[in-house]
């Protein structure tokens, strides 16, 4: 592949670094919002007041 050179794999390196930064952010969201539900039985920030553990 003529796009493949080692010497400018840098931004394909960089990509894939920023696809998982992304990846683990949304996991994160997701773990709140299940625990949130799990805790209040409801998604509702609201209803929630305050986030204990």
């Amino acid at each position: 592949n003529k796009y493949l050179y080692p010497d400018k794999l840098d931004g394909v390196f960089f990509t894939i670094f920023i696809i998982t930064i992304a990846a683990a952010e949304a996991a994160v969201a997701i773990a709140i919002i299940i625990n949130l539900y799990r805790s209040h039985q409801s998604i509702d920030v609201d209803e929630a007041g305050e986030m204990k553990f």
